[in-house]
């Protein structure tokens, strides 16, 4: 989900997941490993829940395509940066990695909304973001707010440290770094999920995300976080969870 990076508001620092358990293999076989799946998640912003969130995974051939709808609940609307309704990220698993294809960001403010495209063949991604031209060079550690979080399952399935990767951000990049931040059994409504913890922050950044990724679910995040210094801005907490 957009923004999973950042509150709203502040800069952006979203979803992902991140750093190495040992299961080897190529980003190839990494890609036969990922399953389509269907997740629904709480959105929980300063102490409330403003939001459910559901986050979707399906392959067609050789694309993946990674979904995000977010329904306001109570006061949700004054979180809709945060919690956007509508993200689609398609990308392509390659050799090098995650390829993403195309991302489009919409429904809430019309100023908010995002559309990129990527052409791998002149190395270019185009497009508008809140509305900014893009036109970036195109490199594969380069991503959106979507292809990011398929990007670090990847690799934690290939048994990788994910490396540093570039957020868009307009019309520029933002490099956020990775690390595995310890394990944790987590309580959730389909029962207790040992977690691997990964955090990203953006350099010089005050904020920082943390990921607990079930790692016998495809290492699927059940708990994202995002504090400021010790105040925590937002949380999504798992609510259902089906793979195939």
């Amino acid at each position: 989900m957009r923004r999973l990076f950042d509150e709203a508001g502040g800069g952006r620092e979203l979803l992902a997941v991140v750093a190495a358990v040992l299961l080897g293999g190529t980003a190839a076989a990494a890609a036969d490993e990922l399953k389509p799946y269907t997740a629904t998640y709480n959105g929980i912003w300063h102490g409330m829940t403003v939001a459910v969130s559901m986050l979707k995974l399906e392959q067609t051939g050789d694309t993946w395509t990674f979904s995000s709808r977010s329904e306001p609940r109570g006061i949700g609307r004054m979180a809709s940066g945060v919690f956007p309704p509508l993200q689609v990220s398609v990308v392509r698993v390659t050799d090098k990695g995650v390829l993403p294809q195309s991302f489009k960001s919409s429904g809430g403010d019309a100023g908010k909304s995002v559309e990129l495209n990527y052409d791998w063949q002149t190395h270019k991604v185009t497009g508008s973001y809140e509305g900014t031209l893009v036109d970036l060079p195109l490199t594969p550690r380069v991503q959106d707010d979507g292809s990011v979080q398929l990007g670090l399952m990847v690799e934690l399935l290939q048994g990788h440290t994910p490396p540093n990767v570039q957020l868009i951000d307009k019309n520029s990049v933002r490099e956020y770094q990775f690390a595995r931040d310890g394990e944790a059994t987590i309580k959730t409504p389909m029962g207790d999920m040992h977690t691997v913890i990964f955090k990203s922050q953006k350099k010089y950044s005050p904020r920082i995300t943390r990921f607990w990724c079930a790692s016998d679910r495809g290492f699927i995040p059940v708990r994202v976080q995002q504090k400021r210094d010790d105040d925590v801005q937002w949380t999504l907490e798992i609510q259902s969870l089906s793979r195939q």
